[in-house]
């Protein structure tokens, strides 16, 4: 499966409570609230460049298929995820979360889930 693309996030379910639960400091997750940032996959072979534009920052974190590597959020924090690909989605586990991406039609949906804790649901859409 092909994860290229810019995408737009268009809906968001439970995103405060997760950015909570993760440490995200607070001004981000009332950036968040108003503003869905653009998210460029540039995907060759097992090689994934992921590219978030926010009006505060923009963020370029590259990942490997099966090879543990440190990503910088947002806001500054980093941390180790581990990236893999299970039956067309691409799976990114961390310390305390999981992420799943999927392609569906149009679009890109994203659940992550905190170890032991509530999912947040994204959908986007490529433009």
């Amino acid at each position: 499966m092909d994860f290229s693309g810019t995408w737009k996030v268009y809906s968001e379910e439970n995103l405060d409570e997760f950015l909570k639960a993760v440490g995200a400091p607070e001004m981000i997750a009332k950036m968040r609230k108003d503003i869905k940032p653009a998210i460029t996959i540039e995907q060759n072979g097992k090689d994934f460049t992921f590219t978030v534009k926010t009006p505060l920052r923009t963020c370029v974190n590259t990942v490997s298929i099966g090879k543990e590597s440190e990503v910088i959020a947002v806001d500054g924090r980093k941390f180790k995820c581990t990236v893999r690909e299970e039956n067309g989605k691409l799976i990114t586990d961390c310390e305390k979360f999981t992420s799943v991406r999927e392609i569906q039609g149009e679009d890109m949906v994203e659940v992550s889930s905190l170890i032991n804790l509530k999912k947040c649901n994204n959908s986007l859409s490529l433009i």
